[in-house]
């Protein structure tokens, strides 16, 4: 577990004025991590660092949990390979961006339409889900 901590000026920043509103009242961020090597092992490491996880759900932020974008956590859901839409993208979107998540999305239609800068977890253009009918 690695602590970063918070506060200080952070706290003066508003949720709004920039994506990342995880602001004001942490005192850290914590990146859960774990490496290996052995690919036989995934299952017993992933199931470790969930166990982790799940221990410290006392601890952290609740009603939602938050979570910080360059510490992707896919368990909290994933895109369809591009084709998302906004409804299931909000599920993670709103962890990361809390209420910014709606603007970025309104910026990443004018900028990016066609989502060619996609990731695992990335905002949708709006109308991006709609390309193949779904």
């Amino acid at each position: 577990m690695l602590l970063v901590p918070y506060g200080g000026r952070m706290d003066e920043v508003s949720e709004s004025s920039i994506p990342f509103p995880h602001r004001a009242g942490n005192f850290y961020q914590i990146h859960y991590m774990v490496y290996w090597d052995e690919e036989e092992a995934s299952e017993r490491h992933i199931n470790w660092i969930r166990r982790l996880y799940s221990y410290m759900a006392p601890y952290v932020s609740k009603s939602p949990r938050v979570a910080y974008i360059n510490y992707r956590d896919l368990d909290i859901g994933v895109n369809n390979k591009g084709n998302t839409s906004y409804a299931q993208a909000s599920i993670w979107g709103r962890k990361y961006y809390k209420n910014n998540f709606k603007r970025l999305v309104q910026v990443k239609t004018k900028v990016d339409p066609s989502n060619f800068f996609r990731n695992e977890q990335s905002v949708p253009p709006f109308y991006s889900w709609t390309k193949n009918g779904k």
